[in-house]
């Protein structure tokens, strides 16, 4: 490989290391505490471009941004979620379908602007390198340059909210989205009052956070030997 394509400053110092890590732990799906201040386009920009650089199996790059500004479009989209708000309700039970109906999902109309990112399961061709055999890996690159986008958002200091709770067909409905290209994810997006400490679900007590420990196995399935220097660092 000529020298011209390595590197120089590949390397991050101690301080940049520590940005990235507290970028990752203060992350935050954003609902309720977006501000109509609008977003700079520049800003923007170096969001949507972060995320544009995001792994793709194959280099396919198969992510598409709209970027929704129209308060007429978004709310077409709040009313698409709350359609599919009220029967996801109906799938709890008691005490927690009381919890969930009291917990607020999404900021659609509140945050200035959405962002729905897509995929195009087609835009090179029937064979893609490395998605040979495992045919969702587009999907799975689409969903690196959600996070990508999440994380440059918050080191902008701009707050992202993920509407999963709404009909795919519903969502091309309102943005004119063809059959063949497949929504991956509707982003509420926009500066924040402020971003909270914990995740909202584990501070309502829906979910609590599952410790590493319990999370991590070595060589095979559920399996390990608590003297691996590794367990013992978790």
């Amino acid at each position: 490989m000529p020298s011209s394509y390595i590197q120089t400053d590949a390397e991050f110092s101690i301080a940049e290391r520590d940005a990235v890590y507290k970028c990752i732990f203060n992350r935050r799906d954003v609902r309720g505490q977006f501000l109509a201040d609008p977003i700079p386009d520049a800003v923007l920009a170096r969001i949507l471009d972060a995320a544009h650089h995001a792994p793709s199996v194959g280099f396919m790059q198969p992510w598409d941004f709209i970027v929704v500004r129209s308060p007429a479009i978004r709310r077409k989209v709040r009313d698409a979620f709350q359609a599919a708000n009220a029967e996801a309700a109906e799938m709890f039970e008691d005490e927690r379908q009381k919890t969930y109906r009291r917990l607020k999902l999404e900021g659609i109309v509140e945050a200035p602007i959405g962002i729905c990112i897509t995929c195009d399961r087609n835009r090179t061709g029937p064979v893609v390198l490395g998605r040979t055999h495992q045919a969702d890996m587009d999907l799975y690159s689409a969903v690196c340059a959600v996070q990508n986008l999440w994380l440059a958002a918050r080191v902008e200091n701009i707050g992202v909210g993920w509407v999963s709770i709404i009909k795919p067909d519903d969502l091309r409905a309102a943005l004119g989205i063809p059959p063949a290209i497949q929504p991956i994810a509707y982003l509420c997006v926009g500066y924040v009052s402020h971003f909270l400490q914990k995740p909202e679900l584990e501070i309502a007590g829906w979910m609590p956070r599952v410790p590493l420990s319990d999370a991590v196995w070595i060589d095979r399935w559920q399996e390990r030997d608590r003297s691996d220097s590794l367990l013992k660092c978790l």
